[in-house]
């Protein structure tokens, strides 16, 4: 694992300040197999996946696009490189379904920014700093090149995923009627069928 990890680990910052708050290991529909997830933004948490070294992904069961698990950095450094160049996780995490305008103005919005200079952001953020990093710089263009060739089918999940979405299991079985009712994804919202 990335040292750079566990020395952020060591830092006991308030995480939720910069949208990596730590906690909550309770895994949703799309959390895929063997993650090990490391902070939450409200729903969407951050984790490692078996299988695919240090990448950073992201989880969001209510995302705009056509993937609920995503890779945001090649490994912890970077990740925390990109929270300090967008001053939390938030803007990072929407760059899969933003274009590069949207994200610089989302960095540049007067709410934003006033949040990034909160006395508890800042402190957030340069304690990442002290442990030498620096802000990513290019952190759009970075992104979109990790998430455009990207292996989204070698992802595994488990059949609460496969069922909730209604798709084809593929290990061939079929759904168990566990489940009260049935529900599918449209947007970024749940509708009862």
């Amino acid at each position: 694992m990335d040292g750079i990890f566990e020395e952020y680990k060591k830092l006991n910052i308030d995480g939720r300040w910069i949208g990596l708050e730590a906690g909550g290991n309770d895994p949703c529909f799309c959390t895929p197999v063997g993650a090990e997830t490391f902070g939450w933004d409200n729903g969407i948490h951050f984790c490692f996946i078996d299988g695919f070294g240090e990448t950073v992904f992201a989880v969001d069961a209510e995302c705009c696009c056509e993937h609920l698990v995503f890779p945001l950095a090649r490994n912890f450094g970077d990740f925390l490189r990109l929270i300090l160049a967008a001053g939390n996780t938030c803007q990072i995490e929407q760059i899969i379904w933003w274009d590069k305008k949207t994200f610089e103005e989302q960095l540049n919005d007067p709410g934003n920014v006033e949040y990034a200079n909160r006395p508890e952001t800042k402190a957030a953020l340069n304690a990442i700093a002290g442990l030498g990093i620096t802000p990513m710089e290019n952190a759009f263009e970075y992104v979109k090149e990790i998430q455009k060739d990207f292996p989204y089918d070698k992802l595994q999940f488990t059949n609460e995923y496969y069922d909730i979405l209604g798709l084809e299991r593929p290990d061939g079985t079929e759904r168990d009627d566990v489940y009260h009712g049935e529900f599918r994804i449209s947007g970024i919202f749940y509708e009862e069928k």
